[in-house]
């Protein structure tokens, strides 16, 4: 009878663990579920205001507001107002590589400028957004990688594919060539804002650069 007892006490406190656990991970799940919902809020609101005022007029204040959460919540999600366009603009930025993976190889270096700039053009819509680029395209440590971080990976791979079919240099590798690409690019969206160089459009000052860069 008491080796009864003793095996009935594993088995309940066998079903009381699981049950404890089970209903623990329910829970992780719906406050994950939750989690996810709301920033979705938060980014589809942000994304509205764009819409509608461009990037650097959005406020936070605006946000919260049109997701209908406080603004508390908000920076349980987002550090900063920079830490929500890292997110925006970088789905941007994958917006227009998604296109440009669908593009066949460019024939010449002026097929590759034009096939780039939608890119570009996106990238310096406004002023705003092409210096939140510059600062979130690179990070100190592995776990402050970002979206637009991400996004210039992504952009060396594509074009890099698409040197390997071009009838372009062969001396140095289709990777180093991609990186110099983007160089290029950065040089002649900045140059657009300058003041002294403005007067000569990007794709002209990139279509420069990319003859002595990739053509020997």
């Amino acid at each position: 009878m008491v080796i009864i007892n003793v095996k009935m006490t594993a088995v309940n406190i066998f079903i009381a663990i699981n049950c404890f656990y089970g209903h623990h991970a329910h829970m992780t799940k719906t406050v994950q579920k939750r989690t996810l919902a709301t920033r979705a809020r938060l980014v589809e609101a942000a994304s509205n205001v764009i819409a509608e005022n461009g990037y650097e007029a959005l406020r936070v204040e605006e946000v919260v507001k049109r997701a209908g959460v406080a603004k508390g919540t908000f920076f349980a999600h987002f550090a900063d107002k920079d830490a929500l366009m890292d997110r925006l603009i970088g789905e941007g930025i994958n917006r227009c590589l998604d296109e440009l993976e669908q593009c066949k190889a460019p024939a010449d270096v002026e097929e590759l400028v034009a096939t780039l700039m939608p890119l570009l053009e996106f990238m310096t819509c406004e002023r705003y957004v092409f210096d939140v680029i510059l600062r979130y395209s690179g990070a100190a440590a592995i776990e402050q990688i970002g979206d637009i971080a991400m996004t210039f990976e992504r952009h060396g791979q594509v074009v890099s594919a698409w040197l390997a079919d071009g009838p372009f240099r062969r001396d140095v590798s289709t990777q180093l060539l991609a990186e110099g690409i983007q160089a290029f690019s950065v040089q002649a969206m900045a140059l657009n804002f300058c003041a002294l160089h403005a007067s000569e459009s990007i794709e002209s000052r990139l279509l420069t650069y990319l003859r002595a860069w990739l053509i020997v």
